[in-house]
Order: C-alpha cells, then structure tokens, then sequence
C-alpha cells in the first residue's frame, strides 16, 4: 500500500495539471485507502481552492483597471460600464478579445508582462497593470518627435570647413560617406565640436542642427572626425620631413594627400623612411673611436689622438673632431654607470630642488583667452618639489599639454660642480697622469654627461614620480568621495517627484513609485510668467499620485524652482499633503539620459524627462542609481 500511495503522488499532480478544466470530477474519483492518501486528498482540494479563487479575482480586476483611463465620468456610468465589460468578457470569443486588445494597445505601445502565467482571461488585465506611468503620453515627448523645435538649420556657419590640415579631399562629404550622415548635418557637427560643444548637449539642445541625430550616432561621427584628422596631420608631418630630406616629388605629395587612412598613409610613405641614426656616441663608435676613449681613462700615457686623424673620413678630418667623438663616447660611459646615477640622486636629495611653471611664448600669441585664465596661478609659479601640492602637479600637466605652460625642473649649479668635481677627482679619476688637453677632454665630457644626458633624465624621473604619485592620490580621493557619496542613506518607501529644473525648456517632472516604477513625466514651465497655472497641475499630480516629497535637481534655474516650491509648501497649497522637497545633485544626470544605458531602461522616454527620474532616484537608492554613472561625471574627484 505504501508503494501505491507514492506512485499516486507522483502521478496525480500530473493529471491535474493536464486536465485543469475537469477539476471538480476530480476529487469524487479518488480511491481512499489509507490515511496518508486522505491528506494528499486535503492537499490538492486546497490547491484546486486556491486556483479557482485565482481564476475568480482577476475577472473584476480588468474593468477596474480599464476604468481608470475614465475616472471623469459620472459614477452611475461607471457601474454601466463594469457589467458590460464584464458580460462582453464572458460572452465574446478569446479570439475576439485578443483582437480588441491589440486595438487598444496600438496607442499604448506596452508589452505583456511575462511574469506572471497569461490565462485566458488575464491578458488583458495584466498588459495594461505593467506599467502605471502615461495616462495620456507627456506633452514634451510628442513635441520632440513630430515636430521638433525649429526647423533643419542647413548651414551653422558655412558648407566649407575651415581645417588645420588641407587635404585633397574634403573632410565633410569623407566624413558624409564613411558615416552615411547628410553632409550639412556634417558640416553642423564640425563647427558644433570646435566650439567645443559636447554630444550629451549637442542631442539635447541642437536637435534641429543634427536633424533630430542619436547620441551614438554623434559618437562615430566624432570618432571618424578625429581619424581623419590623425590622418591628415600625419600625411603634413610626412611631407615636412621628406620635404627636409630632398625626397619629395609632385606625384608622391599628391599620393600623401589623398589618403584617408592611416593604413593608406603607411602603405604610400613605408619606402621613404629612414632607419635611426643612433646617437652620438653609437656614431663615434663606428668611426672606431672607443678604444682611444677607453684608453684615456685607463693607459692615458700611451694615447695618442694624432694617429686616430683620417682625412677621407667625416668625422675624423680634424684633432677637434676626433675629440668631440672621444668625449660622446665617454659622456655615455658616464651616464650609464650605475654609482654615478646614484650619487647624483642622493645629492638631489639633500638640496632645494624646485618646478617651475610659466606662460608660453606660442600660448600668450594664439592661444584661447579662456583656457589662459584658467591657468593664472600657474603663470609665474615655483614650488620645491618636496612640498607640492598633488592638485598643483596635475594641473601644471594639463597646462603643458594645452602648450599653454612651459614647465622645468630646476637643479641649482651647486648640485652641478659638486658632481663634476666629484666624477673628475674620484669616480672616473684616471690611473695615472694625464696632460692638460687630455684633462680638458675629461671635464668636458663630465659637464656634457650632465647637461646632455643626465639632468634630462633627472627631470624626467621627478616628473613622472611627482605624476603617478599626484594621480594615486587623485585616485584614492575619488574614491573616498564616491565612497560617501553611494553610501548615502536611501529615503525607502515614498512616492517622489523628481524636478529638472530649467528656464528655456521647462522643469521636467517624474513622479515615482516607492519601488522605482515610472507613475508619470510631464513638463512644467515655472519660470515663464506661467507659474500659477502649473501650480495647479502639479498639485493634482501629487494629489493623485499621493506624493508628498519633490526632489529637485541642482543644475540650472534650481534656487528659482526651489523658492517656488517653498512658496506653495509655506501657503500650505498642498493641503491636505504635508509635501516637503529636497535638492540633490544632478551631476552626470544629462549624460546619463542620453547613454546607451539609459535608453535600454527607458526606451519610450525623451533624454529630458530621463534625467528627471534618475534625479528622483538618487534620493530613493543612491546606490543603484548612481553605479548607472560613469565615474568620472559623477563630478566627486580631484579632475575629472
């Protein structure tokens, strides 16, 4: 018996599940023959009980819902409408159902939600529960997308584009076929990037310039722009040189200008390059030089420079030459040993060794007003290496980068004679007597050792150490703040109205559920002689909604939005809401709203009313919201 009792609950949840319809027949042909099978008996009728009730509950649910779009209509009709739908529900085929539905979804444009098992009479109820936002669609997203603001400007500042390097070719019809965009659109670009606009604004504000262009697409144009820029700085760069060298000819200068990749540009130019010379000292050794070099520090007696003279051989024709390759070879030597670096550095060490930064020449000519006086602190400035500040470091860097600063390390000439001195008189002091000539040849390949070869490394390793300690640190920072800044403490279990303020194109609002659902986005003009009308609107969207908390973001017009909200909080308007509002910083919320990110989370909204939620929801999870981010425009660190 006890075999046939597991047999039985193996089984008989699977002809249950096959022939759900016949579920009352069911439990009257069950065999009773032990206790234990009673039980599973008890079981199943509860679960039968269960899905029944199930069945039942979402009957009403669906006219509910579907009522809801109606709430302005009398209440007697109300009651009209539910008994119809109802009995329409139970009589009309599913078929018919199905088809009524998608008519009805067609301006909704929602999918099912598939987490729930779909019945047959649940389709409709839960295709319209997913998603609460969007009684009627935002009015800014209908105006962006039928019909944006202004129509297609065709010429910002001219068909022709100015460039740095002129090609054969013209940047904007190359730029037109490689990313299929239309040329003017292009041309728009172009002039848009010099003027140093950036893509998250450029799709928010420009629409009309770019006709009505994605974030992406701005992306690839901007890279191509930027390769084929490459690639005519480089072909220019390539015609200099050859130029210097005799090498260029007509047809090979307009085979140089006609390339538009860098593959092309090697292709052209690969025959025409020249190997490295090598450096002065390699040089003086092929002319055979070393072992009179090696012979000064070791056997100066038996030197005799006279006897290393070839007048058929550059290079070799005079003594001075001859002692010009002995002194390269010798200041290599020296610059490569091992003590002599170390001893330099601890001489460093112990004396006052400052960087200096001040203002180019080339920069105070030609260089952008703006970008100069950022740098004001760095034009006339000098600090010791030692006690520098971390920030200081890096922004002499990008002074330097921007050739707006020209930066040096400077070694006091103490540090200087105290080396030469030293190198003459102990390290290098050669085994026996040398002449006078030959003692000259030894100081002054010590002194062109340290000028030439060691204080530039020198300045090299303090930079690059003062460099990568400076943006350790910036590192470190950051992430102290961000730190702070994701471990906000999260306001749990509130509807939030989420504001991005602004004058020109509205405040943008996004009301949100206590789990993040969009319930609702709309635009609200309040700094346009408007105010009192949209009060009016917003108080019955929190009324609505049931919210009681504004979030607004700190970007522009936020103290004006600010002083509004506190105005109508203060008359107590919101009554019978205590409503109470709260500002939190929008950084990064407008790059967000046009990332790829964004539009995959919320691929019906408009970038303006995509910022306003995640404003929003960094108050209600600071941490889920902000790791949307990319870091650095989250705007928490030393630079960005």
């Amino acid at each position: 018996s006890s075999e046939s009792d597991e047999e039985e609950e193996e089984w008989e949840p699977q002809s249950k599940m096959a022939k759900r319809p016949r579920l009352p027949k069911k439990n009257e042909a069950k065999p009773k023959k032990v206790g234990a099978s009673r039980s599973v008996v008890a079981r199943k009728m509860v679960k039968t009980a269960a899905i029944k009730e199930e069945m039942d509950v979402s009957l009403p649910i669906a006219p509910v819902k579907d009522t809801r779009m109606q709430l302005l209509k009398p209440k007697k009709e109300d009651a009209d409408t539910k008994a119809k739908t109802l009995n329409q529900k139970l009589k009309v085929p599913v078929k018919m159902e199905l088809n009524s539905f998608q008519g009805m979804t067609s301006e909704r444009d929602e999918k099912p939600s598939t987490s729930v098992p779909v019945v047959r009479n649940q389709v409709r109820h839960e295709k319209s529960e997913k998603d609460f936002a969007f009684d009627e669609p935002p009015f800014k997203k209908i105006k962006s997308t039928t019909c944006p603001e202004g129509k297609p400007a065709k010429n910002l500042g001219g068909s022709k584009v100015k460039e740095e390097f002129e090609m054969n070719w013209d940047i904007v019809q190359a730029l037109s076929e490689i990313t299929n965009v239309e040329p003017w659109v292009c041309a728009n670009l172009i002039h848009l990037f010099q003027e140093e606009n950036t893509i998250p604004f450029i799709v928010r504000y420009r629409k009309e310039l770019i006709n009505n262009l994605e974030a992406d697409a701005l992306r690839e144009v901007q890279q191509m722009l930027d390769e084929l820029r490459t690639v005519a700085k480089k072909a220019h760069a390539m015609i200099q040189k050859l130029k210097k060298e005799g090498k260029l000819s007509g047809c090979l200068s307009t085979a140089l200008l006609n390339c538009r990749t860098l593959e092309e540009l090697d292709h052209v130019s690969a025959p025409y390059k020249t190997g490295s010379k090598g450096t002065k000292a390699q040089r003086a050794k092929q002319l055979g030089l070393e072992p009179a070099a090696l012979s000064l520090l070791q056997n100066p007696v038996e030197l005799n420079l006279f006897s290393y003279i070839r007048p058929n051989t550059k290079g070799l024709l005079t003594i001075q030459e001859v002692e010009a390759g002995v002194q390269h070879i010798l200041a290599d030597i020296f610059a490569k040993d091992k003590d002599t670096l170390d001893f330099i550095r601890k001489l460093c060490q112990q004396r006052y060794i400052c960087i200096q930064s001040a203002l180019a020449k080339v920069s105070s000519k030609s260089g952008n007003e703006k970008d100069i006086d950022k740098f004001q602190l760095y034009h006339e400035f000098s600090c010791n290496i030692k006690n520098i500040q971390h920030h200081q470091i890096l922004a002499i860097n990008r002074g330097e980068n921007l050739k707006i600063l020209t930066v040096k390390v400077n070694i006091p000439d103490g540090v200087k004679n105290e080396f030469c001195w030293w190198c003459v008189n102990e390290r290098w002091k050669p085994k026996q007597f040398l002449k006078p000539e030959l003692m000259r040849i030894l100081r002054n390949s010590v002194e062109d050792a340290y000028k030439r070869l060691i204080y530039p490394l020198l300045c090299r390793e303090f930079r690059s150490k003062l460099t990568s300690d400076a943006e350790k640190e910036s590192v470190m920072m950051f992430g102290r703040n961000l730190r702070q800044l994701l471990l906000t403490s999260p306001v749990r279990g509130r509807t939030l109205m989420g504001v991005d303020p602004g004058y020109k194109h509205g405040c943008k609002l996004a009301i949100i559920s206590p789990t993040s659902q969009i319930l609702h986005t709309d635009v609200v003009y309040l700094h346009s002689g408007q105010g009192f009308r949209e009060a009016e609107k917003i108080k019955k969207l929190l009324l609505q909604y049931n919210c009681s908390t504004v979030v607004i973001g700190n970007g522009t017009a936020c103290r004006e939005t600010e002083a509004y909200f506190a105005d109508l909080i203060m008359k107590k308007y919101f009554a019978p809401l205590d409503v109470v509002y709260c500002i939190v910083s929008e950084a990064g919320a407008s790059i967000y709203s046009v990332s790829p990110e964004a539009a995959k989370e919320m691929p019906d909204l408009d970038p303006n009313l995509r910022s306003a939620v995640s404003i929003a929801r960094r108050v209600q999870d600071p941490l889920a919201e902000l790791v949307k981010i990319e870091p650095k425009h989250i705007g928490v660190g030393m630079y960005q």
